[in-house]
Parts: structure tokens; sequence; C-alpha cells
């Protein structure tokens, strides 16, 4: 059994990430940031919550840049090959659902 207070989690360098769990391969981590990540593509899929904060999400469609604001409590999916890069607009707490071992 484990509660996480995530508003109160903080890193020491942008995307510190608490390990919430690991079920089968597929992690939960809290991330605090206040950078953008890089562009990567996961070898699986991901889901990205935002639980604090407002993140400006950039995402390849058929090869074609876009973005969105991501608000608190709104979610990201991201398929398989789908290239994206997060960009918190300020402090950000992010939790992210994925493949162990992805970028």
């Amino acid at each position: 059994m484990k509660i996480v207070r995530s508003k109160s989690f903080t890193g020491e360098r942008a995307w510190a990430a608490l390990d919430i769990a690991n079920m089968n391969g597929i992690t939960t981590r809290l991330h605090w940031t206040d950078q953008p990540y890089k562009w990567h593509v996961n070898d699986g899929q991901e889901v990205f919550a935002v639980l604090d904060g407002r993140v400006e999400m950039h995402f390849k469609e058929n090869g074609i840049e876009q973005s969105t604001i991501l608000e608190t409590g709104d979610i990201f999916y991201a398929s398989v090959g789908t290239a994206h890069v997060a960009h918190p607009l300020g402090i950000a707490r992010v939790l992210v659902v994925e493949s162990e071992g992805s970028v």
C-alpha cells in the first residue's frame, strides 16, 4: 500500500521521477519538471496525465507538428510510434504510465 501526495513532490532536476509502481513491466511514475523534455517515440504506448500545472504537448501526426495545451486533469495518450515532446508552462507534475525502460 502506498499513498503519494503529488503536490508535495519536487525534484532536484527537470523530469525527476518518483517510481510508484511496476505492474508486469508497465511503470507508473510521477515526474516533476520546469523544463521541456526531448522529442521521442516510446517503444510502446504512453499515458501522460497532468496532475499539477500546465503543459504544452507537441506531437507529430502524419509528419505534421501540432501542439495542444494540457491543463491540470488533462490526459495525453501517445500510441505506438507517436513522436512527442512536453513543454511545461512553469512547474508541472505529471503522472506517466508506460512500458518499463521507455525513454
